[in-house]
């Protein structure tokens, strides 16, 4: 899993600004065009036919974008009343500034807006790549069993979503709550090589798609495959989310070696053309391996070459089908 976060406003019809770590972008147009100029310098022209889900984009200028982290969270404009409680006006200085050390002086001096000072901080550590010390402040917010979104502070003062890449080709938009402190504490775990940690965080979730995904990955990250199998029964390919769901169960019935199981369920995840292009290309480069792992190496060529024809600069992709050829 990955992070990405930004927040937005709305300047007037068909104007939206965006905020981001990069700085500033702009977005204007109307239905059937949109122009957006980019935070990074980068002008991108968006053109669909509307109706029918067909749209091209083109992008021009600007510098390569990097991996981004999360942004800090910001207040609202509501502020604090003169007869608020102390604690209550402390964190929102605190937040203001983006002063850690400030939050952090607040979860030990009123106990009752510890919960959001720690939600708040640790998402701040998150966006500095303080891992280590946002884990622990997760860690505590996770353990208390409580959901930082219904925290009378988060829900009044601070406003911000993250896109939280759950597994490549599939995102998901969460506010500050205990499903995305959840899977953030699960990434971190996982990070540090506690597959078994991050696997029981998960687990404690709310069941939605997106932690399925997760639990999906986890499960054979950690071969569990039966687990996998259970996850997923009765799936089908309905969306992006759906069908990576598809190839994770055709993984795991390939590592219990049952592959017509899994050229089944790899089936099922390229059915739709209209997935992005890193379901489809994942969904194939596991049948691929199915393939080989059959023997068949002329067809995991041939899935593989598929993905060559839509990205020559697939990572390790040439090497690989070399190497069958070789056989």
């Amino acid at each position: 899993m990955g992070f990405r976060m930004r927040k937005s406003i709305k300047l007037m019809p068909g104007v939206r600004m965006t905020f981001s770590k990069s700085g500033i972008g702009y977005s204007a147009g109307v239905k059937g065009y949109r122009v957006t100029k980019r935070a990074d310098g980068r002008v991108q022209r968006t053109v669909s036919a509307p109706g029918t889900g067909l749209s091209h984009v083109s992008s021009v200028g600007g510098r390569r974008p990097n991996r981004s982290l999360p942004p800090s969270p910001k207040p609202k404009a509501i502020k604090p009343s003169m007869f608020a409680p102390k604690g209550e006006k402390e964190l929102y200085q605190a937040v203001q500034a983006q002063d850690i050390a400030a939050m952090e002086r607040v979860m030990e001096t009123h106990p009752s807006h510890s919960l959001p000072a720690a939600a708040i901080a640790g998402l701040m550590l998150l966006s500095r790549g303080d891992n280590v010390r946002c884990r622990q402040l997760f860690e505590s917010v996770f353990q208390s069993g409580q959901d930082p979104a219904a925290d009378p502070f988060i829900a009044k003062y601070v406003s911000v979503h993250f896109t939280l890449d759950v597994v490549p080709g599939a995102s998901a938009e969460l506010g500050l709550d205990r499903s995305a402190v959840g899977l953030a504490l699960a990434e971190l775990r996982q990070g540090d090589g506690d597959i078994s940690g991050a696997i029981d965080v998960v687990e404690q979730l709310e069941p939605t798609t997106y932690a399925a995904l997760s639990l999906a990955e986890l499960y054979c990250a950690s071969d569990r495959f039966d687990e996998v199998v259970e996850l997923t029964n009765g799936i089908s390919n309905d969306d992006d989310s759906t069908a990576l769901l598809c190839v994770f169960r055709g993984i795991a019935f390939r590592e219990q070696t049952h592959f017509e199981a899994a050229r089944e369920s790899f089936k099922e995840a390229l059915k739709s053309k209209r997935r992005e292009a890193a379901v489809r290309h994942r969904a194939l480069l596991e049948r691929a391996r199915c393939y080989e792992a059959e023997g068949k190496r002329g067809m995991a060529k041939k899935d593989l070459e598929r993905i060559l024809a839509e990205d020559a600069h697939y990572e390790g992709l040439r090497d690989a089908i070399e190497e069958l050829s070789q056989s």
